[in-house]
């Protein structure tokens, strides 16, 4: 019987549960922190090592098809209440939780995530650096870096990144975080999911050897319709030839949180195994990828370097 309860608690190391908090938004920021929190505390309650938001869920992405000053006044501070309040919460659950905002910033706010640790300490701030430019989000002040912070969890330290939706339709970005040290990428999305879009993931996920945490808004809330995901990274067995599928998760429409289990020591063991990631690159013959502009009939003139 003890042998059978060590094998088990064994089983269990290495493994992160991240509860992806696949919700609708309310009307207001004081209705989504009440939600964000009780939600929060439902995930901790199901076993959660990092609880993740669906994008800007401060005020839900409502950004589309209202006043740009309207909603652009809807920003709040890294300072505010609405954000610290999650990191107090963070401390007092002893999990990490990923908060989404429209943040406050000079000349224009910032679609952002802020990661707090199971202490309550800001150990990331993220801001969407692929703003979607041809559509509203051109209103917003792109990001500068892409970041990589040591969380601290329950199963040891874990080197954590973050894409905001529409970065994940740029190798690089899930590239630059990987060269970085990232094991996991945060992702929250506000968009609906399809095929294509799945692809992409696991794509990123495939070619750096990276997990890839995704949390969309569920059905019900314009243009979205759930199927948030966990892709672990790892396409072979470390045991075999045979490929296997990294979907750990794949959500359906409805609302809830959607707890996914993460084997980071099997991950680690795969990535200092198989020859994806940094592994046989020739960065010196990558010299266009940082050319500002380049003529080509399929870029538009008028996107933002």
């Amino acid at each position: 019987m003890n042998q059978r309860k060590e094998q088990k608690e064994t089983e269990k190391q290495g493994m992160l549960h991240i509860a992806l908090l696949q919700i609708s938004p309310g009307r207001t920021l004081e209705e989504n922190r009440e939600k964000g929190m009780k939600f929060c505390r439902k995930a901790k309650e199901a076993g959660a090592d990092i609880a993740l938001f669906p994008e800007m869920w401060s005020n839900g992405y409502r950004i589309q098809g209202r006043p740009v000053e309207e909603w652009t006044a809807e920003a709040v501070a890294l300072e505010s209440s609405f954000v610290t309040e999650f990191g107090a919460l963070a401390k007092e659950l002893d999990m990490a939780i990923g908060i989404t905002l429209l943040e406050q910033y000079p000349g224009g706010p910032r679609n952002t995530l802020v990661l707090f640790d199971r202490h309550g300490q800001n150990v990331l701030t993220y801001a969407k650096i692929h703003t979607c430019d041809f559509d509203v989000e051109r209103n917003l002040t792109p990001g500068e870096a892409f970041e990589v912070c040591t969380l601290d969890t329950a199963i040891g330290k874990v080197n954590v990144g973050a894409m905001i939706c529409y970065d994940r339709e740029f190798p690089e970005s899930a590239r630059i975080l990987m060269l970085k040290g990232a094991e996991l990428l945060l992702v929250p999305n506000a968009c609906p999911m399809e095929r294509n879009r799945f692809s992409q993931l696991r794509a990123r996920a495939f070619e750096n050897m990276v997990a890839i945490a995704t949390c969309n808004y569920p059905e019900g809330v314009p243009d979205c319709n759930g199927g948030s995901t966990l892709f672990d990274g790892m396409a072979w067995p470390l045991d075999g030839e045979e490929d296997r599928d990294m979907c750990v998760l794949q959500a359906g429409p409805e609302e809830g949180i959607y707890l996914a289990e993460l084997d980071v020591k099997s991950l680690r063991r795969y990535r200092e195994t198989e020859a994806l990631g940094n592994a046989y690159r020739h960065p010196r013959k990558y010299a266009i990828l940082t050319e500002e502009r380049r003529e080509a009939p399929f870029i538009r003139e008028d996107y933002r370097v």
